[in-house]
């Protein structure tokens, strides 16, 4: 029924299509005046990118929040980018899904796999990665599985370390996998304008 409720925002959200260099990209607006902005891959169907918009309470557009894909770098002036810069050996955390699982890519951590553990906190709804050696901690929630309301698995969950990257998976339960094959197929049918056409057709 949870899952039934936020696939009907979807399903009744004002969406736009525009297909632009390879991909498919979603605009969704939603009636509370929430925006949903997402980009598959044309040959794939991948998910790319999903950023957030909020209004805030006096009704100025608030910034674009990434909740997949490559982090937006911050409006930082390019004079004082050259002074101040976060240092580039900092763990770097980004979402990047697959077909079947949820996944999260943790780079510049160069410390062995068994100093990690990652675990799921049931009472907080999150996932929490810590070291062994106290040099790196990380709790972030599913928002997935938040909007559906559906539970956090123990055995869903696994990791791996490579190239100084922690990858951390979440297998996608059905209830998600089965929500996002007919999203994609509603998604479809929309009469996306091609690169250039600035007329975006809405549903």
């Amino acid at each position: 029924m949870a899952v039934q409720s936020w696939s009907d925002i979807l399903k009744s959200s004002k969406k736009t299509a525009l297909t632009h260099d390879g991909k498919r990209k979603i605009h969704y607006l939603f009636t509370d005046g929430k925006e949903m902005a997402e980009e598959y891959d044309l040959k794939t169907d991948e998910l790319l990118v999903r950023k957030w918009r909020h209004k805030s309470t006096l009704g100025v557009q608030g910034l674009w929040l990434v909740e997949v894909g490559e982090p937006l770098a911050g409006p930082v002036a390019s004079l004082e980018s050259d002074m101040i810069k976060e240092n580039s050996s900092n763990p770097i955390f980004m979402r990047k899904d697959t077909k079947t699982s949820f996944q999260w890519r943790i780079r510049n951590l160069s410390y062995p796999k068994d100093v990690f553990s990652v675990s799921v906190d049931h009472s907080e709804r999150c996932i929490i990665i810590k070291t062994s050696n106290k040099k790196y901690y990380k709790k972030f929630s599913i928002p997935d599985l938040d909007r559906s309301q559906l539970p956090l698995d123990n055995s869903a969950l696994s990791f791996t370390h490579a190239n100084n990257t922690l990858i951390v998976s979440y297998k996608k339960p059905k209830e998600i996998l089965t929500l996002e094959q007919e999203l994609l197929k509603e998604l479809k049918k929309l009469k996306g304008s091609a690169d250039g056409d600035v007329d975006c057709k809405t549903q």
